[in-house]
């Protein structure tokens, strides 16, 4: 089955516009009043909805944020364990723990749950985690824009109603697809260097021919 061109131009132009115009919350903006998981998930849907996968299950509105499997209970639970966030203070949560929960959700679109968990630490301040938090949300609008300036030059032939051809939206999708696989290798490689200084690794190196 190919591709209907014009859905998928309609698909890219009106997730363009959704995604301009979606931020992360501030960190004053996220409530510190402890919340239970309960409606710790439902925020997180409500801040996560647009951006976050669907497991294949697109809804038939794209800016419908009701989908709450991504965001679950098990799952925060095994981020407490795995200790890649702190644990919930009296079964409630507070800002820190929602703005670490922000980050492993968002960053597990792209890498590994482990990968995750050697980007981020929990022992940090209040007062550190707001700035790690500050400076993670500026550079997510950044690769927001950056990554959608991406997406319309790849698509040109996909967006030009002039154009026609089974395999412009396959290769579109292809490419897509290997653009985020090498984006994948390349934080996993620069991760694994987390530590390492320039005379431990280069001299291991092999020449490059």
């Amino acid at each position: 089955m190919v591709y209907d061109k014009e859905l998928i131009a309609h698909k890219l132009i009106r997730w363009e516009k959704a995604v301009s115009g979606f931020r992360l919350p501030s960190w004053e903006n996220i409530p510190d009043i402890g919340l239970y998981m309960d409606q710790v998930l439902v925020l997180l849907s409500q801040y996560l909805g647009l951006i976050s996968p669907t497991d294949g299950k697109e809804p038939e509105d794209d800016s419908d944020q009701s989908d709450a499997k991504i965001f679950s209970a098990a799952a925060v639970n095994n981020y407490v364990r795995l200790k890649i966030m702190p644990a919930p203070v009296k079964k409630k949560y507070y800002r820190v723990h929602i703005a670490y929960l922000i980050i492993i959700f968002t960053l597990k679109q792209a890498v590994s749950i482990n990968i995750v968990k050697e980007m981020l630490s929990t022992e940090m301040r209040e007062e550190d985690v707001q700035q790690l938090y500050s400076d993670y949300i500026k550079k997510h609008h950044e690769a927001t824009v950056l990554f959608t300036n991406i997406v319309r030059e790849c698509a040109t032939d996909v967006l030009d109603p002039q154009k026609s051809g089974e395999n412009l939206v396959s290769s579109f999708v292809i490419q897509e697809a290997l653009i985020a696989g090498f984006s994948r290798v390349i934080t996993e490689k620069l991760v694994r260097l987390k530590g390492k200084t320039f005379k431990e690794v280069v001299p291991k190196e092999t020449p490059l021919k």
